[in-house]
């Protein structure tokens, strides 16, 4: 075998969610956004070139992977050997510590970390802004995951390039995600599938229209660390896109009537003076976002629910990063 190499990555959430494609072939989102990479959660994977190999492998936690995960897998490193010149083919070791495919964004960190491990092994060397447009075509929202701290994805108008800049450093704001898990099993539609449907609901066009001023809002609201203009445009772009996914055919209801509840009652603790809100990716758990000041209420209020399994805690966490490359 030859030489392998060790990448880790952070999953991301978004305040200003990425659903639906206006380009699905070069991968251009139908709108903007922002996102804050989760410290605490993280992919590792290991990418090991063998010439006697056929075919890529894939492990993750430790099980073998076929179907269309591995063919998944497969076409992006068809990609990356295409950029190398080169046809070795690859062992690739995931690991998550954190539950995969429940609205935690697994993919965003699988294939953030696969990018940066999967250049780097094949010999390639590519710039932040370049790896970030490469890893969207794992999984959109792995773009947001390469740079660090508080994340914009943007689409230059004239060149077309989509890639992911930080806004900000990680350590420019110390927010605290709160992860309510209500369900640690695999959605059965997953992101890639459930947006392309995303156009056949009558929100979208709204949705999308609107995404420049709640880009700005949430930019700024970052930018002035002014939790509750984020904690507003926050909501409202999680509900906007809840909507569309409910409103969409078929319709897809990732919300359970447990997500409602927490969603509901971080409405009340805000009532109260509490600096927390709320968004929900393509699945049932609740990030509930917290200043500092309020992560100990609000961390014992959600552990007092009955039907929350866990709650996993991040901060802003930096970008992808090599940990090792060793023969």
């Amino acid at each position: 075998m030859e030489k392998s190499t060790t990448a880790l990555a952070h999953p991301n959430i978004a305040f200003i969610k990425f659903w639906g494609l206006k380009d699905e072939t070069n991968r251009i989102p139908s709108n903007g956004s922002i996102s804050m990479n989760i410290g605490c959660l993280s992919t590792k994977t290991t990418v090991t070139p063998d010439p006697n190999l056929e075919k890529d492998t894939l492990t993750l936690n430790g099980v073998s992977v076929r179907g269309a995960g591995l063919t998944r897998v497969r076409q992006f490193m068809d990609r990356l050997r295409q950029m190398a010149e080169g046809q070795s083919f690859v062992h690739i070791e995931s690991e998550n510590n954190f539950p995969i495919g429940a609205g935690v964004a697994s993919s965003a960190s699988g294939f953030a970390a696969l990018a940066l491990a999967g250049t780097s092994a094949l010999g390639l060397e590519l710039s932040e802004r370049e790896l970030s447009g490469l890893a969207r075509f794992g999984s959109g929202s792995a773009c947001r995951s390469i740079p660090g701290g508080f994340v914009e994805w943007v689409t230059e108008p004239h060149s077309g390039n989509t890639y992911a800049k930080s806004i900000a450093a990680a350590d420019h704001w110390n927010l605290v995600d709160l992860i309510a898990i209500l369900s640690e099993q695999h959605k059965p539609v997953g992101s890639e599938a459930g947006m392309r449907e995303a156009a056949s609901s009558p929100l979208q066009e709204a949705r999308t229209r609107d995404a420049k001023r709640r880009l700005d809002l949430c930019r700024q609201a970052i930018l002035n660390r002014d939790f509750e203009a984020l904690a507003a445009v926050t909501e409202l772009d999680s509900n906007m896109m809840h909507a569309v996914m409910m409103t969409s055919e078929p319709p897809l209801f990732y919300w359970h009537p447990h997500s409602l509840a927490i969603m509901k009652a971080v409405k009340e603790w805000q009532q109260e003076g509490l600096a927390v809100t709320y968004t929900l990716d393509a699945g049932p758990n609740v990030h509930v976002i917290a200043t500092q000041a309020a992560m100990g209420q609000a961390l014992s209020r959600l552990r007092q629910f009955p039907f929350v399994m866990d709650v996993l805690k991040g901060i802003p966490a930096g970008p992808a990063r090599l940990i090792k490359g060793q023969s």
